[in-house]
């Protein structure tokens, strides 16, 4: 079995972890059935956030009881101490916990460290004084922040999206924190869904020791091949790495990651998708996005008000509304 040692905070858990966002989209039944199925087929560390709408409540049902099994890392998207604590009380009452083990910073703009007059990493210190939080994280989708966070030294895990796709740049970085005996969390591994592949994004993921991959998951099937993975992990093979070869070159470059920092759109554009049609009529079954439904909301991109949000908001940098209008272009002519 693959497992990762989580820096240097003494805790192990296999090479697989449970990103709980996608649970927001399925009942809280499905949910529970699909947590507890995680923790039976090995997995135990547990990923989450404040923001991400019932989440926390559904981890907190599902896991009622058996706390001291399991590790639950959430996040705290406030940018002053009052929204720190008041985001903090929430998420130990949805968790039904009183503690948190990996408490980390959502996406800030900056990585916080005593004395930078926002209070921040102070609050956090005193939360784990406190025996509220045990470890204290940090997550974002800019390198430079997450770089900058990393040589302060005082995060016991950084989250990052990695994956095959990543810059060299990237994996340089991933590869520093190893040095640092840092783990860094990898979400995105899948690329917001655009890698098909998972057996080929599991083996890439095996081969950064301190790199645990959280992959979000909302589908018993899905589930369920993850969960081989834990017992058999996969190795790249001439196979594997030929089809990764091949993904890197349709996939290299400029293309929405699904991150959804650029929402809410006041057209109400659905841009994560929207931006991302081209790639999904050709790398998923398209039949859905091909309906009606989807036509109209495809329209909506030429209610476009101009309003800038979109670009300034997204971490990599895209030109959302001409990827938007690109996207709505090839899409028609697809439908033809």
């Amino acid at each position: 079995m693959s497992t990762v040692k989580i820096s240097d905070t003494g805790i192990e858990v296999n090479k697989n972890g449970f990103g709980a966002l996608p649970i927001q989209r399925i009942s809280a039944d499905e949910a529970v059935g699909l947590l507890r199925r995680a923790y039976d087929g090995g997995i135990t560390y547990f990923d989450t956030a404040r923001a991400y709408s019932d989440s926390e409540t559904k981890l907190g049902m599902a896991f009622e009881g058996m706390r001291e099994k399991i590790y639950i890392a959430t996040k705290c998207f406030a940018s002053d101490t009052e929204g720190f604590w008041n985001q903090l009380r929430k998420s130990l009452a949805e968790l039904r916990t009183d503690y948190v083990d990996f408490y980390q910073f959502h996406n800030p703009e900056r990585a916080y460290e005593p004395g930078d007059c926002t209070g921040m990493y102070e609050a956090a210190l005193e939360a784990k004084r406190q025996g509220l939080i045990r470890h204290i994280g940090f997550t974002n989708h800019r390198l430079a922040v997450a770089k900058l966070a990393l040589e302060s030294g005082l995060y016991e895990i950084i989250q990052y999206p990695v994956s095959f796709l990543s810059s060299e740049a990237e994996l340089d970085f991933v590869r520093d924190a190893g040095e640092k005996n840092i783990t860094i969390i990898g979400m995105k591994s899948l690329a917001g869904g655009l890698i098909t592949n998972a057996r080929a994004a599991y083996g890439f993921a095996s081969r950064f020791p301190n790199l645990l991959p959280i992959w979000g998951v909302q589908r018993a099937g899905e589930l369920e091949e993850f969960l081989e993975y834990v017992k058999n992990p996969p190795e790249l093979d001439e196979a594997l790495l030929r089809e990764i070869e091949e993904d890197k070159a349709q996939l290299g470059g400029d293309f929405c990651r699904g991150c959804g920092y650029c929402l809410p759109c006041p057209a109400g554009i659905d841009i994560p998708t929207c931006a991302r049609m081209s790639l999904l009529l050709r790398r998923a079954p398209n039949a859905w996005y091909l309906s009606e439904e989807w036509a109209e909301n495809m329209g909506k991109i030429e209610a476009c008000v101009a309003c800038g949000h979109c670009a300034q908001c997204c971490p990599y940098s895209l030109d959302t509304p001409a990827l938007l209008r690109a996207n709505l272009a090839d899409y028609r002519n697809f439908k033809r």
